[in-house]
């Protein structure tokens, strides 16, 4: 339907988005109206995202009584297109099938939306557009005016200064010219800048947005004829008086008289009064006069400045000396005209400082605008985390037990030997290897035949005699070392895969002899839970 369309409206994004107003202005563009398509529609997506958007449909720019709105302020909310099912803004392309009708986001549309809220409430607000009539053009339907502006707009247009500016560059206004660079008769500079909001002919190049004019401090203008240039002031003579009040004077001098042939009404000599040594008396200290004030705190605006004194004999009768040696007023510089930073686009974002896990990375732009124009605050480095895939964690092992006892009493058996596990792999690091080894044992040859089994246990009972009445000398021989009994065995170390098991005899009593020293606890280990994990 692009024959019923009066006017395509296309304007430069806004990016970064954040960017505040007074470094860069928001993208605009000029779009005309008339009776018949008075209806304004735009759109423009939000990136990254999955299909969002902001915009209008058909707002009606034609009032009730057949005219035109003059502004028009709207608050816009984030739409979805129907093309694409993300819900986060960086979320990875997974087209809608089949595709959805556009539609307004809510706040209950996914929990991991940036617009979520449990409760339901009204979405955020991310983009604010502006509709202003600039001017009107031709027969209007509606005789009487709405307002000022449309008597102003109706009028014929004043001539302006000439102007080279082509007509396929549209910028905004010039902004108010900043301070001079020079506070004296010196000659300086000050600048005034423009945007450019729209080139409509790439061909055709559009002229430098800042404007620059020579100048001089307050005072020292050369554009009127009549205007004396004077000299800057000559220090202050000395007080006239060395205690007490007096007076002091000071000097400048004529650099060129008006050209008109005037004379110079402007005054070259100064008088004030001066202080040196308020009180004269023997208890009043002896001070210098006051020296130069330094230079304002400001560059402009209000500010402040100091100046001293020195104390040059203290009091004859012994006292502190009470006079003041810093003093500090007010100051007042050339009004200060904020002058935008002219900055350069961010650059990419630097390689995460690790290469897995969490780190930081930082991206940089430069100052493009002149220095002298003044300090820029703005940001020139920016930095935020960044997260790599985990760090791998390698598995670690205690060290190897002890060991265990063979597991036969005679012939041919196994003993075992365990470790566990102190930190679990994660993350692709290395696997954990065994906890358990096994290794062959032999005890002595066990004996086969009818009656060996009376036989072993005759000699086991004539062994338990044997060691009853060994420990029945022992207690004869050393009274005093009495061991109590075996405690009952631990629980076992792990729960399977191989694990140990200990218990304990205790000495009962110590002897006291240093030649005793057969009379010692007694620890056994005893291996357990021995089948696979």
């Amino acid at each position: 339907q692009s024959d019923e369309v009066l006017t395509v409206i296309k304007a430069k994004a806004q990016w970064p988005a954040w960017q505040p107003l007074n470094v860069r202005a928001a993208p605009s563009a000029e779009f005309s109206v008339d009776r018949h398509r008075h209806l304004m529609s735009f759109l423009t997506m939000l990136g990254p995202s999955p299909d969002w958007n902001v915009g209008l449909s058909a707002e009606d720019l034609c009032t009730k009584d057949c005219g035109w709105v003059q502004r028009v302020v709207q608050d816009l909310i984030p739409w979805d297109a129907g093309t694409d099912s993300g819900v986060t803004y960086e979320s990875p392309n997974k087209p809608t099938v089949p595709q959805e009708k556009i539609r307004p986001l809510t706040s209950l549309d996914h929990p991991q939306s940036p617009f979520y809220d449990p409760e339901g409430g009204s979405i955020k607000l991310v983009a604010r557009v502006v509709i202003e009539r600039i001017a009107r053009k031709g027969e209007q339907c509606n005789i009487v005016p709405d307002n000022i502006d449309d008597i102003v707009a109706d009028l014929a247009p004043e001539e302006k200064e000439e102007d080279d500016t082509p007509e396929t560059c549209i910028y905004s206004n010039w902004s108010p010219w900043s301070a001079c660079s020079s506070s004296t008769c010196e000659k300086g500079k000050r600048m005034r800048q423009r945007m450019l909001k729209a080139q409509l002919d790439l061909s055709v190049p559009c002229p430098d947005t800042q404007d620059f004019q020579p100048c001089m401090g307050p005072g020292c203008s050369d554009e009127d004829g009549s205007t004396c240039m004077m000299s800057d002031w000559i220090t202050w003579s000395p007080c006239s008086v060395s205690c007490g009040m007096g007076t002091r004077s000071r000097e400048r001098y004529v650099k060129q008289f008006p050209e008109d042939g005037s004379m110079c009404k402007v005054p070259t000599e100064e008088t004030e009064k001066c202080i040196v040594n308020e009180e004269c008396s023997p208890s009043s200290c002896l001070v210098t006069e006051w020296g130069e004030w330094d230079e304002c705190s400001a560059s402009c605006g209000t500010g402040m400045k100091r100046r001293h004194r020195m104390i040059k004999m203290t009091p004859a009768d012994g006292s502190m000396c009470k006079a003041e040696t810093t003093e500090a007023e007010k100051c007042m510089m050339p009004e200060c005209h904020t002058i935008p930073c002219l900055l350069s686009p961010w650059s990419e974002w630097s390689d995460c400082s690790v290469t897995c896990g969490k780190g930081m990375r930082t991206r940089q732009r430069m100052l493009k605008s002149a220095a002298e124009l003044g300090d820029c605050n703005e940001e020139l480095e920016q930095a935020e985390k960044c997260m790599l895939p985990e760090c791998p964690i390698n598995c670690e092992l205690t060290e190897w037990s002890q060991w265990s006892e063979c597991n036969t009493s005679c012939g041919k058996g196994h003993m075992i030997r365990t470790r566990m596990i102190k930190i679990e792999p994660q993350f692709g690091g290395t696997a954990c290897p065994e906890t358990v080894q096994r290794t062959k044992c032999r005890v002595r040859k066990c004996q086969r035949g009818p009656g060996m089994e009376k036989r072993r246990w005759k000699e086991a009972r004539e062994k338990r005699r044997s060691e009853q009445a060994k420990k029945n000398l022992d207690s004869e021989q050393y009274p005093v070392c009495r061991l109590k009994p075996w405690t009952a065995w631990t629980e076992c170390s792990t729960l399977c895969g191989g694990g140990i098991q200990e218990r304990y005899m205790m000495v009962k009593k110590r002897s006291k002899s240093t030649q005793f020293t057969s009379c010692k606890d007694k620890k056994e280990l005893r291996a357990c839970n021995v089948h696979p994990c």
